[in-house]
């Protein structure tokens, strides 16, 4: 009985630290597997955050090549500004030109200056001293141009840099073409300007009356010349 009590203590005693053992070598495996996950978690930290700053490197070498993308498109709009007013400037000197080549029709205030032959006078020998001739065109012609008319016309014909005029008895001859009196010289221009200098005193009005010439002066809201006629 004594044996057997031994016995049984003994087993008791093995069964407690069989236990034990299995307990913590159980519990050691869990913790080895629970390092084994922690290792593996802070090794995909690890490479997800150099992956974080590599990104973030690419980001700052891209944000410096969109900066400096940026400052060549300024510098592009800026050449494109600088062009676009040059084209507009050429655009509008292109107007200009086609104007005074009187390749264009133009619209404007402006007067209107007619020039009739005067009343006939029997003690006159004489015909052509009442007879409107080319220098009293080319008079009132020269003043218009001076007082800042942007063109001129001779009975609705367009006169341009070399236009030339030549009289022929009653009537003239303007670029080839012929008219008869009264002559209506339309010019394009400030109106207020254009009249006064036609009508100062002692000026071109004054000169034509003195030659018998008869002189209307008309002031005009809407002024259209053509272009020039031929080629």
């Amino acid at each position: 009985m004594k044996v057997k009590g031994k016995h049984a203590i003994l087993s008791l005693v093995c069964l407690v630290l069989g236990f034990m053992i299995a307990f913590s070598y159980q519990r050691t495996q869990a913790e080895n597997e629970e390092a084994k996950i922690s290792d593996k978690e802070w090794q995909r930290n690890l490479d997800l955050r150099n992956q974080l700053i590599e990104q973030e490197e690419i980001n700052r070498e891209l944000q410096k090549e969109l900066t400096k993308k940026q400052q060549q498109v300024l510098e592009i709009e800026k050449e494109l500004g600088k062009e676009e007013e040059l084209f507009f400037n050429l655009a509008e000197d292109t107007e200009k030109y086609r104007m005074y080549l009187g390749k264009v029709k133009v619209k404007g205030k402006g007067i209107a200056v007619t020039l009739a032959d005067g009343d006939y006078d029997p003690k006159e020998e004489n015909i052509n001293n009442y007879l409107v001739h080319e220098q009293h065109v080319f008079k009132v012609i020269n003043e218009l141009y001076i007082s800042g008319a942007s063109a001129v016309a001779i009975n609705g014909q367009r006169l341009s840099y070399n236009s030339y005029i030549v009289c022929n008895g009653p009537v003239i001859t303007v670029d080839g073409y012929q008219h008869p009196a009264p002559f209506v010289i339309t010019a394009i221009g400030d109106s207020d300007v254009l009249s006064a200098a036609i009508n100062l005193t002692g000026g071109i009005k004054d000169q034509l009356v003195n030659d018998n010439i008869t002189v209307k002066i008309e002031e005009k809201d809407s002024v259209v010349i053509n272009p020039i006629l031929g080629s």
